[in-house]
């Protein structure tokens, strides 16, 4: 198995991990972070811009997954390291949505 392949869906489970927020908050008519408002990533953008963005986020997670090698969901190698690209990206995006929301607080 190339190493790069699973780099590849390393990358391609943040980028999925990335779209969900964005594409959901878009969807529900709520302003979001992202990049491109100011400041970048703590300035809030607009529902329209959060599904764009989150869709384009979805479209890099399947090129990096489905098109890259020969992605398989049995084998256990290709699935851990999309999962952890996900669980990483979920961790950052906690913790920094976390400082801006007051969710990084103990319960």
């Amino acid at each position: 198995m190339n190493w790069l392949h699973e780099l590849s869906y390393f990358a391609g489970g943040a980028f999925l991990a990335n779209a969900v927020p964005h594409f959901v908050s878009g969807m529900s008519g709520r302003v979001f972070q992202s990049p491109f408002a100011r400041p970048p990533g703590e300035g809030l953008s607009s529902s329209t811009v959060n599904v764009v963005w989150g869709f384009a986020n979805f479209v890099v997670a399947y090129v990096l997954i489905a098109r890259v090698g020969s992605f398989d969901l049995h084998a256990t190698r290709d699935v851990a390291a999309a999962g952890a690209g996900v669980l990483l990206m979920g961790v950052i995006a906690a913790r920094l949505f976390g400082r801006l929301h007051g969710g990084n607080s103990p319960a």
